[in-house]
């Protein structure tokens, strides 16, 4: 059987990578303990200063609780090109990080995304954008060649994979916009970070059937895999009520797996099928202030282990 082995990440304790939803009280300290005593072996960086930001501090953390790095989220502002030199700035550092502490048995992904939740349109409309409200043919240009720029900066420097992951909420939500992205970057420079939730969100998928098309369409180019559900009802009210992004957070789109329409059994087996080797990376996105985040870690692990994940 293929070695899958499960991840979490900080947004899951309500440590988020977006401005003014940063989660204060918690240290790194107690959340990998909890992502430890919930059955994780693995952890993405978080933000930025949540973990320590010197390599041999951050490994003896992780290797006090024998927790594998995964890989950091990097956000930019791929869209405008005067954001793109700092973009590769940020990611060059975290990069840097992420090789110096990583553990010899598994290099640590940067994972790319847009400076999601900053394009008051896109913010407003997630789970619903039209063609329209995306990027024309010049801005893609300048977009992939901004993700092109900070891949090849991160490869240059560290060595380490890189990854783009598409959310809701950014300028690579919908099916047609991955597939945009795709075609603009080389698959040497890129591969992309699969969200499951995110991707029934954007792709307005309410019984799983549009999730499960989307790992066939790009399955080639998928090689790290984030599992979060989607609630389609909670989903539905946000089309229907015109909630934006974080509202549609705050009321729990992103619901704990197994409550939502992903279909995670078929998933599984369709990676083993494949021979997927590494980690999945469990994120259940909690605004700061919502539920209990260690027992709903507990719960999303218990429910992979029913497919002997």
């Amino acid at each position: 059987m293929t070695a899958i082995r499960i991840a979490n990440a900080p947004c899951s304790w309500g440590s988020l990578e977006f401005e003014g939803l940063e989660g204060q009280a918690l240290t790194c300290e107690r959340m990998l303990d909890e992502l430890v005593e919930t059955g994780y072996t693995g952890t993405e960086l978080g933000d930025w200063g949540f973990m320590p930001t010197e390599p041999a501090s951050l490994r003896q953390v992780l290797e006090a609780r024998r927790v594998t790095l995964v890989g950091a989220f990097v956000p930019a502002r791929f869209a405008d090109a005067s954001a793109h030199a700092a973009g590769a700035e940020a990611a060059v550092r975290v990069a840097r990080l992420l090789a110096g502490a990583a553990s010899h048995e598994y290099a640590p992904m940067i994972i790319l995304a847009d400076e999601n939740g900053t394009v008051p349109r896109r913010t407003a409309n997630a789970g619903r954008v039209t063609p329209a409200m995306g990027l024309d043919k010049d801005a893609w240009h300048v977009f992939a060649h901004g993700v092109e720029t900070v891949a090849r900066a991160v490869r240059e420097s560290t060595g380490l994979p890189v990854g783009f992951h598409h959310h809701c909420a950014g300028y690579v939500e919908t099916p047609e916009e991955i597939d945009a992205l795709l075609r603009h970057t080389s698959a040497e420079l890129l591969c992309l970070v699969y969200d499951t939730g995110h991707y029934a969100f954007g792709a307005g998928d309410r019984d799983g059937s549009r999730t499960r098309d989307g790992l066939e369409r790009f399955g080639a180019r998928i090689s790290h895999m984030h599992y979060k559900d989607c609630e389609p009802d909670i989903a539905a009210r946000s089309a229907a009520e015109g909630w934006d992004y974080f509202q549609s957070v705050g009321q729990g789109v992103f619901c704990e797996l197994g409550k939502g329409c992903v279909d995670f059994a078929w998933i599984t087996q369709w990676l083993r099928q494949r021979n997927y080797n590494g980690f999945i990376t469990v994120e259940q996105d909690v605004l700061p202030g919502m539920g209990a985040p260690k027992e709903s870690a507990r719960r999303n692990r218990e429910y992979l282990r029913t497919f002997n994940l």
